[in-house]
């Protein structure tokens, strides 16, 4: 992992950012908190874990609570999630909309099975809600997983619609999010269309296969923030679902630098971390990616 002090010393050298700015007080840095969870088809209990973990996260002095994908149930097969799944009014939603209010605090719910008029199937929808309790925005999922592993087979197509649509950044207290799911995590062309509409900080609340997870889920995390000079939030599923499905975990918050700033451990749990949006434009003025892009093109072949 990269560690904290690491990162601001490596940051120091290269002349980034200047230290002591770092450790005065600045308005702009802002409280977020990321949750890790096990959900199962008990739509109740994992309500209930919702709930306890978006008022610890208060506590914690979280302005905006991220929670992960599939927050409402995951199901045993594709046919009980069809009987498990709710209209963006319905009892969960709602239920969350009056707890946003109640607090004053602002929720990303990262993986809502969202049932919708003429189809079997539901949207995957990452639900925005701001501390009035009102829903925002709505994003749903473009890129489907579909994997066959050792142990792990899994089409996500068989159960979800994708959705067509790349939202624009959200306005938040914490800043302008960029919205996506889990597999959008890999195709990064996505994550700098969001960085291009303005966001200062990238989503992907997720339930990562085990073999997938170790392999490439904080490199992937970490490489978002980096190319994008945005700070990452990935919410995560975590451990035993059902008898034939298993999330990594690790719920983080990395920082357009690429440092680890928080990580939740074994378990349910809650980690915050702030946002510093002075820091995150330090970074961005004094290595300007952005306008080091070049258009590219393939020549003829054979050509000189």
């Amino acid at each position: 992992m990269c560690l904290r002090a690491v990162s601001l010393y490596t940051v120091r050298r290269l002349g980034v950012v200047n230290m002591s700015s770092m450790n005065a007080p600045t308005p702009q840095i802002r409280m977020v908190a990321v949750c890790q969870m096990t959900s199962t088809n008990d739509i109740n209990e994992n309500l209930s874990t919702c709930h306890r973990l978006i008022n610890k996260a208060k506590v914690k002095g979280a302005q905006m609570v991220f929670l992960p994908e599939c927050f409402d149930y995951v199901s045993e097969n594709k046919e009980q999630g069809w009987e498990l799944m709710q209209t963006i009014d319905g009892p969960i939603i709602t239920s969350l909309r009056k707890l946003a209010e109640n607090l004053g605090i602002w929720l990303s719910l990262g993986g809502f099975h969202e049932k919708v008029a003429g189809s079997e199937k539901p949207f995957l929808s990452h639900i925005v809600i701001n501390s009035s309790g009102e829903i925002v925005d709505v994003y749903h999922k473009l890129h489907l997983f579909s994997v066959t592993l050792p142990g792990v087979s899994l089409n996500e197509g068989d159960s979800i619609n994708p959705g067509s649509v790349v939202k624009c950044p959200v306005q938040t207290p914490v800043g302008a999010v960029g919205l996506s799911i889990c597999y959008d995590l890999r195709f990064p062309q996505l994550s700098a269309q969001l960085r291009d509409l303005g966001a200062e900080i990238l989503t992907f609340p997720s339930a990562f296969t085990v073999p997938t997870g170790m392999a490439h889920w904080q490199v992937l995390l970490r490489a978002r923030a980096i190319e994008n000079q945005c700070y990452v939030i990935a919410a995560a599923q975590t451990g035993k679902h059902n008898t034939v499905r298993t999330s990594y975990g690790h719920a983080m918050v990395v920082d357009p630098w690429g440092c680890v700033l928080a990580e939740c451990g074994e378990g349910t749990d809650v980690s915050v971390a702030e946002i510093n949006l002075e820091y995150l434009q330090k970074v961005r003025q004094n290595m300007p990616v952005i306008t080091h892009r070049r258009a590219l093109s393939t020549s003829p072949e054979n050509s000189l």
